[in-house]
């Protein structure tokens, strides 16, 4: 580098009025803990303008000038930065991009390009300077190394010959390396995939994002060749060489919410009226009824407690629910409202999903070099916020049991090429889908009319069956919020502002409702007194009583235990209230109690059955596939063909279980196996 004195000493004095407390942290834990100072490009501005535009035209000559002078910088103790580097934030808007907007104009300059982190490489070692060694005499060359294949020395300095050359690792100098590639956030997308582009990470950035982060990625904007074009192609790729990155707010967690703080105390004042009515009706005001639905939601933003326990486990607080139904029932609306609420979310569809686009895996691609790398799905990527799912009975298999697996662990493990990883999943899952056959039936229990494993339904703190019944009174009242809502929207969009539009409009602010949220997830921590802890064991015990008779079937099991209790926290949190009470017990009550008798009813014994969802047979149907099961092996000794259908479910009727019932026992016990049909019409058991 060619020395300007006038540009190193301009950065001094920009480190001397604005940083000076910062490197003097540095150089408390240059190297091992910090090896780079952030500057600020306003601070930039304001001590140099022209300096700092040059840095955004010109920035890697500019950079080496700004790491020059913090190389000679005046320090009261004898460290010097060799290896330090400056990383600029903090740009100006119009050097902020989406990744569809980059453009070849931009090609050198400094930018910063938002996106969304869909996969990442493993962090691998990369030389800069390598020494070599001639295995003739022994001399050492030490070789400065570019991006590209690595450059060894043409003849030796000593006897002058043409090699051979090894590279001494140990004396040469190395940084860590890294590539992610960064996705176009869906937000931006307009429900297409987005564009991505790769970026580069070297040194102490390596690391500094993982799959699912949202982040705005600052550095220079670059081409390269397509490694399959032979040099030929006039067509190139881009990259972008990383300098720094800002992680947008991650989650409710990271939100500011201090410039809503008066709007925030005046919600749990009561000024908006009861808090927890006014933030329902702000969740798709233009969406007709569904009020326990959109209550459950509310409930589903603040979640529960989540606690550590000594041997390291972690009782979840985050809340899962399910929301099944006939089609046209607003529960796609619902998804997309909650999306726009919570900071981080993502909406995936169960049509055609896989079980790595649904949590995460190790992909291999040409994604750097043809490597193994790590590619986030839905759960990792909402982490911290909520996984909006729609058409969730349309998964396959296998994504099922990686939900379940991810729903209970909170985590995604990756085994897998070399690749051994844990990813975060604490995320609530907010799920729809259909019945199996269009259409909801009352009639049967929802094990049986849903694509989906018992064992990933029973995951769900709360479940919702939305059913498309005529009402007269009621489709009136939907119809004419239907126009009244169609109406307001046009008055909000083209209006003069003298109309009517509080159907469409929250009563609270999305943004004011997010902060919040934000607030109360950050300060408010619940916990249920010691004193009702009779009333939840009250409530327990009541429904559990109901299935001390021998024939009788289990009505609940513990899991609504640990789902009340979530629920209660998370509805003492919505009042900002540090303790649950005797309200948010029996409100958290009464959501859990509606959702079983809708989901885990046994509808020809109208009893609350757990079995119904936990294994997706009423015990009443178990009993009934028991049976046929025995009247089967009982009589196949009789037929050499296997038993007449018609003989077995005439004895099934003549027990009442009516021929239906038994047709659907019978096929029950065909889809498991455990009978078959050696001809048309006859079965004998497996």
């Amino acid at each position: 580098m060619n020395a300007n004195p006038d540009l190193i000493e301009k950065f001094q004095d920009l480190f001397r009025n604005y940083y000076e407390d910062d490197i003097a942290e540095l150089a408390q834990k240059y190297p091992s803990e910090q090896k780079s100072l952030y500057i600020d490009w306003h601070d930039l501005y304001r001590s140099d303008p022209d300096l700092a535009n040059d840095y955004l035209s010109e920035p890697e000559q500019v950079t080496e000038y700004a790491e020059e002078a913090l190389r000679l910088y005046d320090l009261p103790v004898s460290i010097t930065f060799n290896e330090a580097n400056v990383r600029v934030t903090n740009l100006p808007d119009d050097h902020k991009y989406s990744i569809d907007d980059t453009r070849a104009d931009h090609r050198g300059t400094y930018l910063s390009v938002r996106g969304l982190v869909q996969k990442s490489s493993a962090v691998k070692p990369k030389v800069t300077e390598a020494v070599f060694e001639c295995q003739r005499c022994g001399t050492t060359m030490a070789i400065p190394q570019v991006d590209g294949d690595l450059q060894e020395p043409h003849e030796c300095q000593g006897c002058e010959r043409q090699g051979p050359f090894d590279i001494d690792f140990d004396r040469s100098t190395l940084i860590d390396h890294q590539l992610l590639r960064l996705q176009q956030p869906p937000e931006e997308t307009s429900g297409a995939r987005g564009e991505t582009v790769d970026v580069i990470l070297e040194d102490d950035l390596s690391d500094a994002a993982d799959p699912g982060d949202r982040v705005h990625v600052n550095g220079v904007y670059k081409l390269k060749r397509d490694g399959d074009n032979n040099n030929r192609d006039t067509v190139f790729d881009t990259y972008i060489d990383g300098r720094a990155v800002e992680h947008e707010e991650q989650d409710f967690e990271e939100i500011d919410f201090t410039e809503y703080e008066d709007e925030i105390r005046a919600i749990a004042n009561g000024e908006y009226g009861n808090p927890l009515d006014a933030m329902v009706n702000s969740i798709a005001p233009g969406l007709y009824g569904m009020e326990h639905e959109k209550r459950a939601a509310l409930l589903q933003l603040f979640g529960g407690t989540q606690v550590e326990l000594p041997d390291g486990s972690q009782v979840r607080g985050d809340i899962h629910v399910f929301l099944v139904g006939d089609p046209g029932c607003g529960k796609s609306s619902l998804l997309d409202a909650v999306r726009e609420i919570a900071p981080r979310a993502t909406k995936a569809s169960g049509q055609g999903a896989s079980a790595a686009g649904m949590t995460a895996a190790a992909v291999r691609d040409d994604f750097g070099a043809t490597e193994w790398g790590i590619e986030a799905g839905a759960l990792v990527m909402a982490d911290g916020g909520i996984a909006c799912v729609d058409e969730i009975d349309k998964v396959d298999d296998t994504a099922t049991s990686s939900l379940h697996d991810a729903l209970e662990a909170q985590q995604v493990e990756i085994s897998k090429a070399g690749i051994n990883a844990t990813l975060p999943a604490e995320t609530s899952l907010l799920a729809a889908g259909n019945p199996k056959y269009g259409r909801f039936d009352q009639y049967e229990p929802l094990g049986k009319q849903i694509d989906l494993d018992p064992a990933l339904i029973s995951r769900f703190d709360l479940i919702f069956t939305l059913s498309d019944q005529p009402d007269e009174d009621d489709d009136a009242q939907l119809a004419k919020h239907m126009f009244e809502t169609k109406r307001a929207g046009k008055f909000y969009t083209y209006g003069d502002g003298s109309q009517d539009t509080s159907t469409v409009e929250m009563e609270i602010p999305k943004d004011v409702l997010r902060a919040y949220v934000a607030y109360a997830r950050q300060n408010v921590h619940p916990h249920v007194p010691e004193e009702l802890d009779d009333k939840a064991t009250d409530w327990f015990v009541k429904f559990r009583k109901a299935g001390e008779d021998e024939d009788s079937p289990v009505p609940i099991t513990a899991r609504e235990v640990e789902a009340i209790e979530r629920l209660s926290e998370a509805h003492a949190r919505a009042r900002l209230s540090e303790t649950v009470s005797e309200a948010d017990l029996k409100a958290a009550a009464s959501l859990i109690e509606r959702s079983l008798r809708n989901v885990g009813m046994d509808p020809e014994t109208e009893q609350l059955d757990a079995d119904v969802v936990e294994t997706g047979h009423s015990k009443s149907q178990r009993e009934r596939i028991k049976d046929i099961h025995s009247i089967i092996e009982q009589q196949e000794q009789e037929y050499d063909a296997g038993v007449p259908t018609n003989v077995v479910l005439q004895e099934a009727m003549d027990r009442d279980y009516g021929k239906e019932k038994s047709r659907h026992a019978i096929q029950s016990l065909k889809d498991n196996g455990e009978i078959y049909e050696p001809k048309q019409d006859h079965l004998r058991t497996s």
